[in-house]
């Protein structure tokens, strides 16, 4: 890979719209395959393989060559979202890791913070390190805030530690030292010393991996990459020879927290940054589709087998937060903010110890799955209840390799949920539901009503196998006025990856008062940046008119424990923009004019986000970044389906039950609907990889990208 002097592209993530482009998502129950070429989407869903998750992702790739066409040749880009990280975080089975860090440090991940889940819980224990104390160890070197050397680097010593690792079963090195955001000189003169002492293990420096203040979080996300390499390294390479055994040459791109796109190398070496890569691609997927409807404000809900994800998108740009969790450890780089609740189609149904009805957050899985799936599950989940309340087709909504048995799904239900509580079958079932309901509808107002957003001027975008199932009831609960069902909406993660620009998130904390900060100072900082983004985008084959490089600050009032991230420049896209075809970037001066704007907007988002601000306190530069961005030619999703009427795509009459009240209904084959009609409820629309239901008093209407708009209260 690579680029000439004029930025023309010669491989990688390319940003060119033509040939064949795929999108590959692997979820915890499927894996999703969309396939965008020449105007035509074609989608293909098979069932995940956990034990071995590139195998899911070859089966999708040919169950797209056997039903589409889709020849290998022909592929001009493969995008991919991936759990293989974050399930390696939630299972404990990372690589076997050392840490080097500054002397009297070796505690910070055992210590962590003050911080716990329940204030009043002094039981509460602390995650386990993903270092054991035997694998930490301190150097002899100091650095002091402003990073100038207090003790020099003992090199010895280093070397003396390189060869103790020798005779360990380390994997991979993680390297925090004090203070190296703001000198990276000492850790990466200890690469060097490993390196020299032919310590055969892959190195992570924090002044690489997170550069920022706050050490917990900081050496706790260099020891979470350490950690991932090997794994990562390992399935991405097992995946890469995969697919080219399948005549694809197209390089392997991986969608990253950030909601960008990256070359599986760059992957490869910060697998931190995979960590929320499937979700991510979906608030992507579905910030697209609402886009070219004209919505830009939302709550995406993606519900597949095992989760919901969740997320608040404010004028059309996804929200993008260092405050994460995976699993019990908080994750500080910058990832889309996205609140995870146990609540999918294969979450089960019990009773806890006081006969009270729970669903979730233990799910059916791939295998054995819900009972309806005929693989031998016994426990009930949500996907089993919406089959007995007539939503889901026993006939069609399944592959051709599942068979549906309503009698064994009545059966569980009775024993695990009816019978004990002396409910019928039904009202057990719409029970299942409701409880399922109620927390997704918790997580949506989450991200939004207790963050002072207003459902009622927004659009709820629900995908995933299940979300359209549930989205019509839960927008009606929150007084949202409309739902949109993407045309892929079963796979809409997997479409997020063919529309997703190409993004390198770069930052180094710089703790000073904004008001005597030096200004060549931070112009030669993101300099530096702007430097080493044109040459990342130029490697993923980005063209120069293409890439754009967008600029800001970190701030907070002096004396504040946390900040507030706002624009450097009051249009990102025009902050700094490639022109010419030599590549050169014209950024806003950074006068004392940019800074005061800046300033403004910190107190305007402040009193946004906690009601008040105070123009007259002291304001504290925390953290600079920029983002290099390649913009993506998004494919064209517009489809020509203007012949036949809705009364031609009926394609059944049956029973189905809302809220208790059986109602006759009419089914829809959302393939044969034509744009621009509309129908009132209650009516179901089967899909091909999901089904949405609307109910009575709502009417939906298909556009003319062929989404469904449900609107709530006509």
């Amino acid at each position: 890979m690579g680029a000439d002097g004029d930025g023309e592209p010669s491989g990688g993530c390319s940003s060119d719209a033509s040939g064949t482009r795929v999108g590959v998502d692997v979820g915890g129950t499927f894996t999703d395959v969309v396939t965008v070429r020449d105007g035509r989407v074609d989608v293909a869903k098979t069932p995940s393989t956990p034990d071995a998750p590139e195998q899911g992702v070859v089966d999708g790739l040919d169950a797209a060559r056997e039903r589409d066409g889709v020849a290998g040749s022909s592929i001009g880009f493969l995008g991919h979202g991936t759990t293989v990280a974050t399930n390696a975080v939630l299972e404990g089975a990372w690589a076997d890791t050392a840490l080097l860090t500054t002397t009297g440090f070796r505690d910070v991940l055992e210590i962590g913070r003050q911080a716990r889940p329940d204030v009043y819980d002094f039981r509460t224990e602390k995650p386990a390190p993903i270092v054991e104390r035997h694998r930490r160890y301190g150097i002899e070197e100091r650095l002091d805030e402003s990073g100038r050397v207090v003790e020099p680097l003992d090199e010895e010593h280093v070397r003396a530690l390189a060869a103790e690792l020798r005779e360990t079963s380390v994997e991979s090195v993680a390297v925090a030292l004090l203070f190296a955001f703001e000198d990276d000189g000492h850790e990466r003169r200890v690469r060097e010393l490993l390196d020299e002492a032919g310590l055969d293990c892959s190195v992570s420096l924090s002044s690489a991996t997170l550069p920022e203040i706050r050490e917990y979080e900081r050496t706790l996300a260099t020891a979470l990459d350490a950690a991932l390499k090997p794994v990562l390294d390992r399935y991405v390479g097992e995946l890469v020879a995969k697919i080219g055994d399948r005549g694809i040459d197209a390089p392997l791109a991986v969608m990253q927290s950030n909601g960008g796109i990256v070359a599986a190398e760059a992957a490869r070496e910060r697998p931190v940054g995979t960590l929320l890569s499937g979700p991510a691609a979906g608030v992507q997927g579905a910030t697209h589709v609402a886009g070219r409807c004209g919505f830009e404000d939302l709550l995406t809900m993606d519900m597949g087998g095992t989760s919901c994800d969740v997320s608040l998108v404010e004028g059309g740009e996804p929200p993008i937060t260092t405050d994460v969790e995976v699993g019990e450890y908080p994750v500080s780089v910058p990832s889309v903010d996205v609140h995870t609740t146990g609540a999918g189609g294969g979450s089960i149904a019990w009773l806890d110890s006081g006969d009270a009805l729970r669903v979730g957050p233990r799910s059916a899985g791939a295998r054995p799955g819900p009972v309806c799936y005929g693989r031998g599950g016994t426990e009930p989940t949500v996907t089993d209840a919406q089959l007995l309340l007539g939503r889901l087709d026993p006939q069609s909504f399944l592959a051709d390799d599942l068979d549906a048995d309503p009698d064994a799904v009545r059966a569980a239900v009775a024993e695990r949920v009816a019978d004990p509580l002396g409910m019928e079958i039904e009202a057990a079932a719409q029970g299942i539901v409701d409880v399922a309901n109620a927390n997704t509808e918790r997580a949506l107002r989450v991200v939004s009503v207790e963050r002072g957003h207003d459902p009622r001027e927004v659009t709820l975008v629900a995908f995933g196998g299940a979300g359209p199932l549930h989205a019509p009831a839960l927008a009606a609960a929150l007084d949202v006025p409309r739902v949109l069902v993407p045309r892929t909406a079963g796979v809409l993660s997997a479409l997020g990856l063919v529309t997703s620009d190409v993004l390198y998130d770069h930052a180094t904390s710089r703790v000073r008062r904004l008001d005597a900060i030096d200004r060549d100072e931070l112009e030669r900082t993101f300099e530096a940046f702007v430097a080493a983004g044109r040459e990342q985008l130029a490697e993923e084959g980005v063209p120069a008119e293409r890439r754009r490089f967008e600029r800001s600050l970190d701030l907070r009032y002096v004396g504040q424990s946390f900040e507030l991230s706002v624009p450097l420049d009051s249009d990102l896209d025009t902050g700094a923009v490639e022109t010419g075809d030599a590549g050169t970037t014209d950024p806003e001066a950074l006068d004392a004019g940019t800074l005061d704007a800046a300033t403004e907007r910190f107190h305007e988002r402040h009193r946004e986000r906690y009601g008040h601000a105070d123009p007259a306190e002291p304001v504290e530069l925390v953290t600079v970044r920029l983002r290099a961005r390649g913009v993506v030619e998004p494919p064209d999703l517009r489809v020509d389906r203007t012949g036949g009427s809705v009364e031609d795509a009926i394609a059944d009459t049956r029973r189905v039950v809302y809220d208790g009240d059986a109602r006759e209904t009419r089914v829809y084959d959302r393939a044969r609907l034509p744009v621009g009609s509309t129908f009132d409820g209650p009516a179901v629309v089967e899909g091909a990889e999901s089904t949405t239901v609307v109910h009575p008093g709502q009417r939906a209407r298909v556009d003319g990208d062929a989404n469904l708009l449900v609107e709530v209260d006509p």
